[in-house]
């Protein structure tokens, strides 16, 4: 009887240490959770942004770059992301770039790097700011219209042409060609059919060595200038010469 008595003793705790056991499980769970509910709160509230500034930009405002980042005064410097604030700014199709600096304790500061205007694409009724490679940054809404070479066409049919247009626009911008004209319009159709007006000069250029047959259009421009000779179109597709083809009839140089 004496040994029953004992096991039942050793087999049951007593019910004060069940109290204390459940009282410490409790204390601890309650002191983990205000663990993670503090540092969520620190997280979120610590350092707080007071200046968010922007430097790259000309043609993007610094209103639109804070819309388009996602970040808002307030926000914690220390839980912001800077690569997710570039991604957002990198949907953009005028950023190229983007640099996220901390700048302890209340400065968040946005470098960005911008894409250029080089052409403007006229397609069914539309002008579209392009970048050197074909991408469209934005569409012209009012009337103030770039001196840029027009691209006329769509890229979407006629993708081999356009890129030809874009890579003779290319030429022209670094030969100074395009510069020394009042406007410049490329006919992105097939690359072998590539035209360009030119001035009013209608000019049949084709595909490729561009910055050769430009050089060829130069002296011919200046000749019938001077002689004041009615074109209806000059012909640059053949190899090391050019065709003048005037209103009555042909001139071949």
């Amino acid at each position: 009887m004496r040994i029953n008595r004992v096991k039942k003793r050793h087999g049951k705790l007593p019910l004060g240490s069940m109290k204390k056991s459940v009282v410490l499980l409790l204390i601890i769970a309650v002191a983990v959770i205000s663990y993670f509910a503090i540092n969520s709160i620190r997280a979120v509230t610590l350092l707080p942004i007071e200046k968010i500034t922007f430097a790259g930009n000309r043609h993007l405002t610094d209103e639109e770059l804070r819309s388009f980042s996602g970040v808002h005064i307030k926000d914690s410097l220390v839980a912001l992301s800077g690569h997710a604030v570039g991604r957002q700014l990198l949907k953009s199709p005028w950023v190229r770039s983007v640099t996220v600096l901390k700048e302890y304790p209340e400065t968040l500061s946005v470098v960005i790097k911008e894409a250029e205007p080089f052409a403007l694409l006229d397609t069914e009724g539309h002008l579209f700011l392009v970048d050197e490679r074909g991408k469209i940054l934005d569409e012209l809404r009012d009337d103030s219209v770039p001196f840029l070479p027009i691209i006329t066409g769509d890229p979407a049919k006629e993708k081999e042409g356009f890129a030809e247009a874009l890579s003779l626009a290319k030429a022209m911008n670094e030969t100074g060609f395009a510069a020394e004209r009042n406007q410049i319009e490329i006919i992105g159709s097939r690359p072998e059919e590539l035209e360009a007006v030119i001035d009013g000069t209608h000019v049949k250029i084709g595909a490729g060595d561009y910055e050769q047959k430009l050089e060829r259009l130069l002296p011919l421009e200046e000749e019938v200038r001077k002689r004041g000779i009615p074109v209806e179109y000059i012909d640059l597709r053949f190899a090391n010469r050019a065709v003048v083809k005037p209103i009555a009839d042909t001139v071949v140089r």
